[in-house]
C-alpha cells in the first residue's frame, strides 16, 4: 500500500503553503472525481490537502449587481440557490443536467472545473495516453472516440470536456479567481481551460500550489432569455454527447445581445465567437442562426465514428435560437400607438 499523507489547512495560505512544500499533494474538496482518479491508478498524491472547510462556501451579490460563488459551494447549494434561480436560471439548469442527486450534494464549484476527461484511454493506466503520460501516444485516434471531441483538438489528444457547470459558466463571461504563492489572480473562464496543442497533459492554466477561490459572474444582460440544453445517451447521470449554453437578446427582430457556448464538443468549454459575431446586429431568424452555426462548425475535424456531433450540434442551436427569438418576440411588449381610444 502506497503511504497517502493528509492535512486539513485553517485557511487559505496555509492550505497554499502545503501545496507549494510538496508538489505530489493535490487539493481535495467534495473528491468525487479525484477520488475516482486516485483509485484507478490515474492520479496518486502524496498527500491531501483538504480544503472543503475553507471559508470558501458562500453565494454573495457584488456592488456591480452580480454574483460571487466560493470555490467549494456544492453544486445542489448553487441550483437552488434563490439569487442563482431567480437572475441566472441557465447557471441553475446546467447544474441539475450534471451527475446525480448525490454527487451534486458532494461536488464543487471549483472541483467541477477542475475535473478531467473521461476518455476511456485516460482512465485505462494500461493504455497509452498523451494526457497522462506525454509522449505516449494517443489510441483514441483510431480507437473508440465516439463521445470526444470534434473542435479545439490536435494530434496528441482528442478527449472532450466533461463540465456541465463550466459550460454555462463560460457563456455567462465567468471570471475564476486564484489564490497561489504568488498572490492573488482572476482570469476570463475562457482562458482558463486549455486546447491540447502540443501539451495536452496540460487542461488548465492553473498554475503549481494555485487554488480556485471563487467565480464571479457579472450582472446577466437586460431583456435576455435563454437557456442549457443537454444531448445525452440516457436521461440521468451521463455526460453530454452535445451540450447548449445560449443567452440571446432581440430588440426590434434582430439580435441585440448572444453569448453560446457548448460542451461535448471540445477539449474545453467552446465559446461560440464565431457564430456570435456572425449573428451581432443582424435578424433574429432560424436562416440566420443557420448561417452563423456553418461558420462555427466550418472548422470541426471529426473522426471517423463522432462526424454525427457537427450537424447535431447545428441542430441544436438553430432550434434552440429560433425558439427563443419567437419567445422574445411574443413577449415584448406591443408598439405604440397614436390612435385616442373612445371610453365607453
Amino acid at each position: 500500500m502506497r503511504p497517502l499523507g493528509y492535512h486539513r489547512p485553517a485557511d487559505v495560505a496555509s492550505a497554499v503553503a502545503l501545496l507549494a512544500a510538496h508538489p505530489q499533494a493535490r487539493a481535495l474538496a467534495g473528491g468525487t472525481n479525484l477520488v475516482d482518479l486516485m483509485k484507478l491508478g490515474v492520479e496518486r498524491p502524496a498527500l491531501l490537502v483538504d480544503i472543503a472547510r475553507l471559508p470558501l462556501d458562500r453565494i454573495e451579490k457584488t456592488a456591480d449587481g452580480g454574483l460571487r460563488i466560493g470555490a467549494t459551494v456544492r453544486n445542489s447549494d448553487l441550483a437552488a440557490h434563490p439569487l442563482v434561480r431567480d437572475r441566472y436560471p441557465l447557471l441553475s439548469g446546467a447544474v441539475l443536467a450534471g451527475a446525480s442527486g448525490q454527487l451534486r450534494n458532494a461536488a464543487t464549484t471549483g472541483g467541477n472545473l477542475l475535473q478531467r476527461t473521461r476518455c476511456l484511454y485516460f482512465q485505462d493506466v494500461t493504455k497509452p495516453c498523451n494526457k497522462r503520460l506525454p509522449g505516449s501516444g494517443c489510441p483514441a485516434l483510431d480507437g473508440v472516440h465516439r463521445d470526444l471531441a470534434v473542435l479545439g483538438t490536435s494530434a496528441h489528444c482528442v478527449a472532450s470536456h466533461p463540465s456541465d457547470l463550466a459550460v454555462a459558466l463560460v457563456a455567462l463571461d465567468a471570471v475564476v479567481h486564484l489564490t497561489g504563492p504568488g498572490g492573488d489572480r482572476a482570469l476570463p473562464l475562457t482562458a482558463f481551460h486549455r486546447l491540447p496543442g502540443d501539451t495536452p497533459d496540460r487542461d488548465t492554466e492553473l498554475a503549481p500550489a494555485e487554488l480556485i477561490t471563487a467565480v464571479e459572474l457579472p450582472a446577466p444582460p437586460a431583456g435576455a432569455t435563454g437557456g442549457y440544453r443537454k444531448v445525452r445517451e440516457r436521461a440521468s447521470f451521463a455526460f453530454a454527447t452535445v451540450s447548449l449554453a445560449v443567452l440571446l437578446t432581440v430588440r426590434h427582430d434582430r439580435v441585440a445581445g448572444v453569448r453560446l457556448a457548448f460542451g461535448g464538443l471540445a477539449p474545453k468549454p467552446w465559446r461560440a465567437l464565431t457564430a456570435e459575431a456572425a449573428l451581432a446586429g443582424g435578424p433574429a431568424t432560424e436562416e440566420a442562426f443557420a448561417r452563423a452555426m456553418d461558420a462555427e462548425l466550418t472548422t470541426a475535424r471529426p473522426l471517423r465514428d463522432n462526424a454525427f456531433k457537427v450537424p447535431l450540434a447545428h441542430r441544436l442551436a438553430v432550434t434552440e435560437l429560433t425558439a427563443l427569438a419567437v419567445q422574445a418576440a411574443t413577449s415584448a411588449p406591443s408598439a405604440p400607438t397614436d390612435e385616442v381610444q373612445e371610453d365607453r
